[in-house]
């Protein structure tokens, strides 16, 4: 102070303030003053010695950032900037999981109640929680799709083997932080996929004891509980978090080390001149990297809070019930393939046959010693390399319910418009405008709306799961399947169940005073063999003046009357 003091004096205070703020500048940049900042902001030459260099060698954040690059490298070909876009992913998810975290608790009594104060008392929380969600399913999506633009780019070759299998794990821990952080909401989507994975975990191809460790290691005791959330509480907020940093730092440290490789066209067969840098072909971290690095972070910014706020919702379904299982529990879209596998396959070789894959991509930069990078010498790396994207797409698709999943029509219509517990459909209609009376798919009733709505719902749902054989054209023909036993299926191509000719209904009784029963009833006759009923069934449902349904509907993102 007492300096500054003596400036001002000298120098009067304009100069003094100048001065001093040139200082802080410097020391905050590790070597640059306000007017070598401004220099490199307009993209003017720097002076001698270059200053723009003294916060890699003497500066805390950039000294492990090369200060300049191959100019090669600089495009959007060949790193398609996805290695950087994956550190800013890791970045986004732990500050939007960081402020999540003060907002809940791991115990199965309070987590779902969390969650509904972060969706509706928190100011910004649903936000935040979208941010974070969505953060996790596109920081899978660009390990992946760096991954697989390394392997093209045949960027995994000597010398970068080993950054290659630090990849892989830094995958495989992006996948396992997405996936544990699936059960920390505590509803019904979290408890039953993990519930799935860890019965594929416990189903290891290895000693009973082993298998029996494994499950009780993963879910806390005999049944997931209070144990299994916070276990996997702390995998996800610290086990995992801490597993991944560390090889972040040694993943970049071996990039550094080598440098990007370039586009498999700039070098000769069977060398490597990504260190070898000439003059005439650096660019400089500052300005024009850094700059660059700022420009995508706020078009990536952009595209995480504008997904976030208009184009997509976290999931959360009804509060985690051991008891009832969901019609259809699916994998999150990262894992849906080992799902499909399990369809096909038996549970015990498929457990097995997932790890072997990890091990066999890890070593195979140190089998695969083919000297070229250029395309044209690999034809068959980068044909096989189609070839398994092409079966993973498949077994994705396989672990969707549309394949091999058997359920009656009549019971997916009822799932989807009077769920067993929590909104659904028809439970969304505002108690006071549920008319008693019975009424069909479609029905336009004058001066209620919502129960208007909640009719086309129903429609909806009819014309998803039945089919006809008198050629409307809204309605899909049936496929017809004979049975061993002489008996038929009928089939629409969406389901391997469909309802020939539904006869539907919704009616509403008056129970007691704020208490009203819907009933949905089927009536379907085998249009082969009239005599033949094939469904007849009621599936009842109570709906109470006081149960909110049409808020839980809009939180929740349902289809409902109301929305």
């Amino acid at each position: 102070m007492a300096t500054f003091v003596e400036q001002v004096r000298e120098m009067g205070i304009k100069q003094a303030v100048v001065t001093k703020a040139d200082e802080v500048v410097e020391r905050v940049t590790a070597g640059m003053t306000i007017s070598d900042v401004r220099s490199a902001l307009r993209g003017d030459e720097p002076r001698r010695p270059n200053p723009r260099l003294r916060p890699h060698a003497d500066g805390f954040w950039l000294h492990i950032r090369p200060s300049f690059y191959h100019t090669g490298v600089t495009n959007i070909y060949p790193t398609f900037r996805l290695g950087w876009l994956s550190t800013f992913m890791l970045v986004w998810e732990t500050i939007t999981g960081l402020i999540l975290m003060v907002f809940y608790t791991p115990s199965p009594l309070i987590a779902y109640g969390n969650m509904w104060n972060i969706l509706g008392n928190v100011p910004l929380g649903q936000l935040f929680r979208n941010m974070h969600r969505l953060g996790a399913e596109v920081m899978v999506l660009v390990v992946a799709m760096h991954m697989l633009r390394t392997f093209i780019t045949g960027s995994y070759k000597k010398p970068r083997q080993f950054t290659w299998a630090t990849g892989m794990l830094l995958l495989v821990f992006t996948i396992f932080l997405s996936f544990s952080g699936y059960l920390l909401p505590w509803d019904q989507l979290a408890y039953w996929a993990l519930t799935v994975f860890i019965s594929g975990g416990a189903a290891a191809p290895a000693p009973e004891f082993v298998n029996n460790t494994v499950l009780l290691v993963l879910q806390g005791g005999p049944a997931l509980g209070a144990n299994g959330l916070l276990r996997w509480y702390l995998l996800h907020v610290l086990l995992l978090p801490l597993l991944a940093g560390i090889f972040f730092f040694v993943h970049y440290y071996k990039v550094v080390l080598y440098g990007i490789s370039l586009p498999p066209g700039r070098e000769q067969i069977g060398e490597d001149t990504a260190k070898r840098v000439p003059k005439d072909e650096r660019t400089y971290y500052i300005p024009d990297i850094l700059t660059s690095e700022l420009m995508w972070t706020a078009l990536a910014t952009l595209f995480l809070v504008a997904g976030a706020l208009w184009l997509w919702d976290a999931p959360l379904e009804t509060h985690a019930d051991p008891v009832v299982t969901p019609l259809h529990v699916v994998a999150p879209w990262y894992l849906s393939w080992s799902q499909g596998w399990l369809k096909l396959a038996p549970k015990t070789i498929v457990v097995g046959f997932i790890p072997l894959l990890l091990v066999a991509f890890i070593v195979m930069p140190y089998f695969e010693v083919g000297k070229s990078r250029r395309y044209a010498d690999r034809r068959l790396g980068l044909s096989i390399a189609m070839l398994f994207m092409a079966f993973m797409l498949v077994s994705n698709w396989m672990g969707s319910p549309e394949f091999r999943v058997t359920s009656s029509a009549d019971r997916e219509v009822s799932i989807r418009l009077l769920p067993e517990e929590g909104p659904g459909g028809l439970k969304g209609i505002p108690f006071e405008h549920m008319t008693p009376g019975i009424y069909t798919p479609g029905q336009v009733i004058e001066g209620n709306p919502f129960l208007t709505r909640g009719l086309a719902v129903f429609e909806e749902a009819m014309r998803e799961q039945s089919c006809t054989l008198v050629g409307n054209e809204m309605w899909r023909a049936c496929i017809v399947e004979e049975l061993e036993n002489g008996s038929r299926r009928y089939g629409n191509g969406f389901t391997t169940d469909a309802m020939p000719d539904p006869v539907a209904t919704l009616e509403i009784k008056e129970i007691q005073p704020n208490l009203r029963e819907m009933i949905l009833s089927y009536e379907v006759v085998d249009p082969q063999d009239p005599s033949n009923m094939l469904i007849d069934v009621d599936w009842p449902a109570f709906r109470h003046a006081y149960s909110n349904y049409e808020e839980e509907c809009r939180f929740l993102n349902k289809t409902c009357a109301t929305n």
